[in-house]
């Protein structure tokens, strides 16, 4: 299991904490250091059966200052996936994917293991 994270977000040190309670082994990662390759995210986004927006840290510094909320309508899939691969920041957190399903963001009752 991979979890992707930003070690100073509060709500992925909330979904960390609750993967050790749980006894949940995974992998750690550091979405700055290591930020999600354009294949690993277009892999993930189909995976997911989410929509590409989902993935998007909207309420994010980065994402405001480039004005996306509004661009984001106009860009292809392959643009949006492309900022997403460009800047760690950009990307919502925690990411948690396994061999079953990939989880964005942390919402308790979707997390049971």
């Amino acid at each position: 299991m991979l979890f992707i994270e930003y070690p100073k977000c509060t709500t992925c040190k909330r979904a960390k904490k609750y993967l050790e309670e749980h006894k949940v082994t995974f992998e750690d990662r550091h979405i700055v250091e290591d930020n999600p390759t354009k294949e690993e995210l277009t892999e993930w986004i189909k995976r997911s059966g989410y929509p590409i927006r989902k993935f998007f840290n909207t309420s994010g510094m980065k994402y405001r200052e480039l004005g996306l909320k509004d661009k984001l309508d106009t860009m292809s899939d392959e643009e949006k996936i492309e900022l997403l691969a460009s800047d760690g920041m950009l990307v919502k957190r925690p990411l948690l994917i396994d061999d079953n399903r990939i989880l964005v963001g942390f919402r308790e009752k979707e997390w049971t293991f």
